[in-house]
């Protein structure tokens, strides 16, 4: 799933001797993230960015990156891999540098106004400006309690779907009751006739009740599908494993009505959802709101001057928490922090469409007009 890094990306502080100085550092490498290196370099805003994953794309990459998105402006869909690499081409002319598997550890201001930056590797920055693109904070999936499962992980229990054709043909639990359990679900019973190269040889999904958290529309799906037979739907929660010479080949079923069944799979998907936490970002000294970051609605600046926070991760009156939204704050953010990286320089709005300036920056040919 990994994009295609060039030798630029590849960098590390080591090559410097001592901090690395940028315009701007931005932390998280997920879509929000990537645009922001866009919006910045347009411009002429040069940026590190920092991800506490080994790849770049964030929860596109990490959760779905096979699941379709619909609500990319002009792109009627497209996978979380492909939004990614699409990103990673459109930032290509600005050469950002990525400094990835590292979380920030420490923030401070400068005497000079700027801030020095610090990474759990020992990667470390003096920028004029910084940029939080966390998403979530750094995340890690619920993970099911239950005695003996931990040496199955990876390998016959997951909390995310990295291939989805290691699935084909297989008996699939799927355990959760929100939009990744049932998406999942319904995508392992699609039948090949539909093209479908992951169709399992049965899917079985569990839940603790007979509700969800999911769209209504995948739950109708999944009734369907269980009256024709062509999946099963449980209530209850695992209680227990079943293991057969070393491997795992059920799992054990407590129902409402108190009665444990055996449920046989040979793999096991769980979702439970995430558990964000912000780390490190919490003892910054922002001003914080219900573990996310708040900002104004100008250029979404936080409550320290010079920090921006975009995505997921901020919030403020009327957020959405939607990749559009990210993609709209990044603009906003750029221009606001121009000044910190400018400071003698009026920086004017310009149309990629038309300013030969803009063109030059990018790497493309002015177009001419009749």
């Amino acid at each position: 799933m990994e994009p295609q890094l060039n030798a630029e990306i590849a960098k590390t502080a080591a090559e410097h001797g001592g901090p690395i100085e940028t315009d701007a550092v931005i932390v998280g490498a997920g879509p929000v993230g990537l645009f922001q290196v866009f919006e910045l370099g347009l411009l002429e805003i040069k940026a590190h960015i920092i991800d506490s994953l080994a790849y770049p794309g964030g929860q596109c990459i990490e959760l779905y990156p096979d699941k379709p998105i619909y609500d990319i402006p002009a792109v009627p869909v497209c996978t979380g891999k492909e939004l990614t690499d699409n990103l990673m081409k459109q930032i290509e002319p600005f050469g950002a540098t990525f400094h990835l598997g590292q979380e920030v550890t420490t923030v401070q201001k400068q005497d000079d106004g700027r801030f020095y930056v610090e990474t759990s590797k020992g990667t470390s920055f003096l920028t004029k400006t910084i940029f939080i693109a966390g998403g979530v904070g750094s995340f890690q999936p619920r993970t099911l309690k239950v005695e003996g499962v931990d040496k199955y992980e990876g390998s016959q229990v997951h909390y995310r779907v990295r291939n989805p054709e290691q699935f084909a043909g297989k008996n699939i639990l799927v355990i959760g009751g929100g939009d990744s359990a049932l998406d999942w679900a319904l995508n392992f019973c699609g039948g090949n006739a539909d093209g479908n190269p992951h169709k399992a040889e049965s899917v079985i999904l569990l839940h603790r009740r007979d509700g969800f958290r999911a769209a209504p529309a995948s739950v109708a799906k999944m009734h369907e599908l269980c009256e024709q037979h062509e999946m099963q739907f449980l209530v209850g929660q695992v209680s227990d494993i079943v293991e057969t010479d070393g491997q795992l080949t059920g799992v054990k079923v407590t129902g409402a009505d108190g009665v444990t069944r055996v449920v046989p799979a040979d793999q096991v998907l769980v979702f439970f959802g995430l558990s964000p936490k912000l780390g490190p970002i919490a003892e910054w000294g922002l001003a914080l709101e219900r573990k996310q970051i708040v900002v104004d609605t100008e250029k979404f600046q936080t409550s320290i001057p010079g920090i921006f926070a975009v995505g997921d991760v901020n919030t403020y009156p009327g957020k959405k928490k939607l990749i559009l939204s990210g993609f709209h704050e990044c603009a906003l953010a750029a221009f606001g922090a121009a000044p910190y990286v400018f400071p003698e320089k009026r920086v004017h709005l310009q149309y990629t469409t038309t300013s030969p300036k803009l063109h030059k920056v990018l790497g493309v040919d002015s177009p001419v007009f009749d």
